[in-house]
């Protein structure tokens, strides 16, 4: 039993910000752990749906999200920042009033599109400059931008604004993008804990993350989370990971990477991932995942199941009355047939989409529940086997 519970608060602003995380138990290097928030507690491991412009892509609302089982909704600061714009977003409450969801949230920070976006952005010291996307008007944004958007938005966590560097770049630029990514930390700290105290401010318990970054290169990986250490921040993630590199790559960095940074906070591993790298990665002692993967595939009508991955377009699903996972408890499953859903998406009704979209997210947050107890009951190798040799079955 590893116990281990702090109150994080900012010395330096002398301003208390609830955090409060507490490590239920270890089994090996996985923990089950507790994170209570301003917004409410978030069990770990945990997954965060994805709804990055305030909804989930295939039609979900957030009472869908609560029958889901979601603990935690990610939305993203670019998307929000163009449409419909922060203030829009601050004068109706903040993001989670914004869609409805009482539950934590999390922002993340507009850094990954300075990878995502690469034809379209100039980065510089101060920060980045894109065109945007949607309508190629000129943006700015920076640290201190940031912060101040995701002030505005009032998530429960806030990430902060770093560079996202493809992952096999020549080292000298992997080692200058961290060194400007740290940079950029210190200036986001020193925003946030000025928001956070601000008068009118939506959320002043507003809890920043930092973001380990350096590519496939290990060594960078380990000085730059032995600074991030230093810092004392509210959680930890690593970034700049499923971009490229392998599955191999992606899990040594978190063997070099997870024991430098401080096991009594929260780590985030940002943007993935399949169930095999939740299981993997969890194995290797992170907390928090995302990724846009359940409700991507879902839309296409491709299912995870306990057995393995399903594509309900395939011919032979024409027929088949069974439920899309016959041991999964979710709605889809328990109302409708593999051929009924196979028909919609076929038809091109949005109803198909968004049924393997509720089962999607409901698998995924079901295996996180399923793993919270493998853990707390010092039985997490064996469920990780089972798990990832059921997988392959339909494969």
């Amino acid at each position: 039993m590893d116990m281990g519970d702090f109150l994080w608060h900012n010395v330096n602003m002398g301003k208390v910000v609830f955090s409060v995380y507490t490590v239920i138990n270890t089994d090996g290097r996985a923990k089950a752990a507790r994170l209570e928030t301003i917004h409410g507690v978030i069990e770990t491991p945990v997954f965060m749906n994805v709804a990055t412009a305030a909804a989930i892509k295939g039609g979900l609302s957030a009472q869908d999200l609560e029958n889901i089982g979601c603990k935690v909704a990610l939305a993203n600061t670019y998307h929000l920042h163009l449409r419909p714009g922060e203030d829009v977003v601050a004068e109706l409450g903040g993001v989670g009033r914004f869609m409805n969801w009482s539950k934590p949230t999390l922002t993340d920070s507009g850094g990954f599109q300075v990878f995502s976006l690469a034809k379209l952005r100039k980065i510089k010291e101060e920060g980045v400059f894109f065109a945007s996307h949607i309508d190629g008007r000129k943006i700015f944004m920076g640290p201190e931008q940031s912060m101040e958007i995701q002030s505005k938005l009032a998530a429960t966590i806030a990430m902060a604004f770093d560079e996202c560097p493809p992952a096999k770049a020549e080292r000298i630029y992997i080692q200058d993008s961290v060194d400007r990514t740290t940079r950029w930390l210190h200036r986001s700290i020193k925003s946030m804990d000025a928001l956070n105290v601000a008068e009118g401010t939506i959320n002043p318990h507003q809890l920043l993350f930092g973001i380990n970054q350096g590519g496939v290169h290990n060594d960078i990986r380990v000085e730059h989370a032995k600074v991030l250490a230093d810092l004392d921040m509210a959680g930890y993630a690593i970034g700049g990971l499923a971009v490229g590199e392998s599955h191999t790559e992606m899990y040594s960095v978190l063997e070099a990477a997870v024991p430098h940074l401080p096991k009594n906070k929260p780590t985030y591993l940002m943007g993935v991932g399949t169930p095999e790298n939740i299981l993997e990665a969890v194995d290797r002692g992170i907390d928090f995942f995302d990724c846009v993967l359940p409700a991507r595939n879902g839309r296409h009508g491709h299912v995870f199941t306990g057995q393995g991955k399903l594509n309900l377009f395939n011919a032979k699903h024409e027929r088949d009355n069974a439920p899309i996972d016959p041991n999964c408890n979710c709605l889809t499953c328990a109302q409708h047939s593999r051929a009924y859903i196979r028909h919609l998406l076929k038809a091109k009704e949005v109803l198909g989409m968004r049924l393997c979209v509720i089962h999607n997210l409901f698998f995924y947050n079901n295996m996180m529940a399923e793993i919270r107890t493998a853990i707390i009951e010092n039985r997490y190798a064996d469920y990780k086997k089972t798990c990832l040799e059921n997988f392959t079955k339909n494969s």
